[in-house]
């Protein structure tokens, strides 16, 4: 069988790849029952419906004709080293600097490996997302995320 477009069916072989890793990782954890789903639930969930996703961007790159068989390109360095290091900044400085800066902080150096970067964009973004998580996050699952920093923490807890 002829690969028809190389973008969708390396694509579709990671989802796969990453969806059984995390349903397979899944059976660590407790399933608990559809009632009362345990931590295990989840991940087994997502993890077959990421590979079931894998499998039908598969399919259709084995199957859909493109113009050129849309090649793989080479990767782009720079844009991936800021997003793996704007991660790194986030998981170190959330303890440190709390949700509220340190969030916005990732959004905003994320933002920065575009090709169309624009400050209002990122700041918009940054703003919604950081209410957003700390609504949903502190708020409604009342999990226990700095949401300021260290030194503030006594005064206002989240």
């Amino acid at each position: 069988m002829k690969i028809k477009s190389q973008k969708d069916f390396w694509a579709g072989m990671m989802f796969i790849a990453v969806g059984v890793g995390f349903a397979i990782g899944a059976f660590n954890y407790s399933f608990g029952q559809s009632a009362r789903p345990g931590p295990g639930y989840f991940p087994f969930g997502l993890g077959i419906l990421l590979a079931i996703l894998g499998a039908l961007t598969t399919f259709e790159a084995l199957t859909i004709e493109t113009d050129d068989g849309e090649p793989i390109g080479g990767v782009a360095w720079k844009p991936l080293l800021i997003i793996v290091g704007a991660t790194v900044m986030f998981g170190v400085l959330l303890p440190r600097l709390g949700m509220a800066i340190s969030l916005p902080l990732l959004v905003i150096v994320s933002a920065m490996a575009g090709d169309e970067f624009h400050w209002g964009e990122a700041i918009a973004n940054a703003a919604i997302l950081t209410i957003g998580s700390w609504a949903v996050f502190i708020y409604g699952l009342n999990l226990t995320i700095p949401l300021w920093p260290t030194i503030f923490a006594s005064a206002s807890a989240g």
